[in-house]
């Protein structure tokens, strides 16, 4: 058994309103006879038509001229206030990145590590230093290498082994590292 509520004048309104709008919905979705078209007017028109709307400006005071630029003046300190403080919340909130600790101090001698690449010079090795970093805009690995060239007092390194070389006050021309260790021999 299925009960059908008998309809009612209130039920049938609705319905009755909804096909009265329907002829009105169509005849507003046709097109309007098209208007006559607009001239293309060059930029130059288009400012002078629109100085032309505003009108021409009312004769004023120095004084009135001068209480408005004041007027300008505060806005422009208060919202330059505002750019200051939004700046400076910006500034607590994220951390800076940290920049990477300074090498050596003032009076401590750097250091590097690196591969000899010749020791056929008497008392002196060059050596390659390699160098990987990462480029500051494009985040990629760059990798770059110099040549230092050290003292060796005992002639002790050979060319392909690891040392360490300590930096020195200069010794010759092109000398200003030093021999401390040899880390690993060349195989």
């Amino acid at each position: 058994m299925v009960d059908e509520t008998p309809e009612t004048p209130e039920t049938e309104a609705p319905e009755v309103a909804a096909e009265a709008d329907a002829p009105a919905a169509v005849e507003a979705e046709a097109p309007a006879p098209a208007a006559e078209p607009v001239p293309q007017l060059t930029p130059k028109e288009r400012k002078a038509a629109a100085r032309a709307r505003r009108g021409q400006r009312r004769p004023s005071t120095p004084e009135e001229r001068d209480a408005l630029r004041k007027e300008k003046a505060k806005a422009r300190s208060r919202r330059r206030l505002q750019e200051r403080e939004k700046a400076k919340a910006a500034r607590t909130e994220v951390p800076a990145p940290t920049a990477p600790t300074k090498e050596h101090g003032p009076g401590r001698p750097k250091v590097r590590q690196g591969i000899v690449v010749s020791d056929k010079a008497d008392k002196t090795i060059t050596v390659r230093v390699d160098n990987a970093k990462r480029h500051r805009k494009y985040q990629k690995i760059v990798r770059s290498s110099t040549t230092l060239h050290a003292h060796d007092e005992n002639n002790d390194a050979g060319a392909g082994d690891t040392v360490r070389v300590v930096e020195c006050r200069p010794l010759s021309r092109t000398k200003r590292w030093r021999l401390v260790e040899i880390l690993e021999r060349a195989k």
